[in-house]
C-alpha cells in the first residue's frame, strides 16, 4: 500500500487550477490556429486571430484565458493501492481549489445555495468525479467549466429504436439550438448510453480527449467526423457571427445501457477547452 499525503493532493489541485485557467492544452491551441487558415469568413478569420492572440498573451502573462474561470470540475482516478493520509480526499480537493482560486487571483463564481445565491468566496465546493482503478497512483485532472457553455447542455432520453442517423440529428440539433451562446467555436462532448447521470458525466469527460486523437472505435470515429462536418455547415461560426468554424471537434463516449432507453447528453465547451493533469 502506497501512502500519499493530503498536502500533496492540495498542492497538485492548487497548481492545476491555475495552470488550466492560464494555459490552453497544445492540441486545442493547434486546432484554433489551424481553423484560422481554413475559416472562409473574413469576420470569422479575424475573431479566430483574436482568440490566438488572447490565449498567447494569457499564457505568457499567467493570466486567465477567460474572465469566467468556471466551476472547478475535478476528475480523479484513484489507484486501489493508494492510502490518503492526513485527511479526506474530498477535503484535500476543496482546499486545493480554495488555494488555487485565491492565490491565483481567479474569479470565484460559486454560490452556496441555488436560491439564496450567496458567493462562497473561494470557488468551493469543487465538482469531484472519482473512479477507483488499479495501481498505486493518483491521476488528477482539473477542468474548469464556465457557465455560458454549461448552460447549453442538452440531455435527451431518445427512443431505444432510434437509428444512428437520428442520434446524429439530435446532436447536431443541440449545437444548432445553442447558437452563439456557448461562445463558439465549441468542442462537442457526447455521452451516449448508460442512464441519465452516466450520460451527463460521460459527455463532460469526453471533452478531455485530445482534439488530435481519434475515437478508438471506427464506428464512432466516423460518426464524430460526420457530425463535425454537419455542425460546421450550420453557419454559426466563431462567436456566432457566421462562418465555417462552429466546432473544433466532436468526442463521443458510448456506454452500455438498458434495452428500453437511449440517453444522449451533449455537453458543449467553448473554445477555451481548459484542463490540466498531474499524476502523483
Amino acid at each position: 500500500m502506497r501512502e500519499v499525503q493530503y498536502a500533496e493532493i492540495v498542492s497538485a489541485v492548487r497548481d492545476l487550477c491555475i495552470e488550466a485557467n492560464c494555459n490552453l492544452p497544445a492540441d486545442v491551441r493547434e486546432r484554433i490556429c489551424a481553423a484560422c487558415q481554413t475559416e472562409e469568413s473574413p469576420v470569422g478569420q479575424s475573431i479566430l486571430s483574436d482568440l490566438v492572440e488572447n490565449f498567447t498573451f494569457a499564457g505568457e502573462k499567467r493570466l486567465p484565458i477567460c474572465q469566467d474561470t468556471g466551476m472547478a470540475i475535478v476528475f480523479i482516478d484513484l489507484g486501489q493501492e493508494v492510502h490518503i493520509t492526513g485527511g479526506l480526499l474530498t477535503d484535500a480537493v476543496n482546499e486545493g481549489v480554495r488555494k488555487g482560486y485565491t492565490e491565483g487571483f481567479l474569479r470565484k463564481s460559486v454560490v452556496g445555495d441555488p436560491l439564496r445565491r450567496v458567493n462562497t468566496d473561494d470557488n468551493t465546493p469543487a465538482v469531484l468525479h472519482l473512479r477507483l482503478v488499479e495501481g498505486d497512483k493518483v491521476d488528477i485532472t482539473v477542468a474548469p467549466k464556465g457557465a455560458g457553455s454549461e448552460n447549453m447542455t442538452s440531455l435527451k432520453m431518445l427512443k431505444p429504436s432510434c437509428t444512428q442517423e437520428q442520434v446524429e440529428d439530435a446532436i447536431v440539433q443541440a449545437v444548432s439550438d445553442a447558437g452563439s451562446n456557448p461562445c463558439p467555436p465549441v468542442v462537442v462532448g457526447v455521452g451516449l448510453g448508460g442512464n441519465a447521470e452516466q450520460a451527463a458525466i460521460a459527455a463532460k469527460r469526453a471533452l478531455l480527449r485530445p482534439l488530435d486523437q481519434q475515437n478508438s472505435d471506427p464506428l464512432y470515429a466516423e460518426m464524430e467526423q460526420r457530425i463535425l462536418e454537419r455542425v460546421n455547415r450550420l453557419g454559426i461560426g466563431p462567436q456566432g457571427l457566421g462562418g465555417t468554424t462552429t466546432a473544433l471537434a466532436v468526442s463521443i463516449i458510448p456506454q452500455p445501457t438498458h434495452i428500453a432507453q437511449m440517453p444522449c447528453c451533449v455537453n458543449l465547451c467553448c473554445h477555451v477547452c481548459r484542463h490540466a493533469r498531474r499524476v502523483i
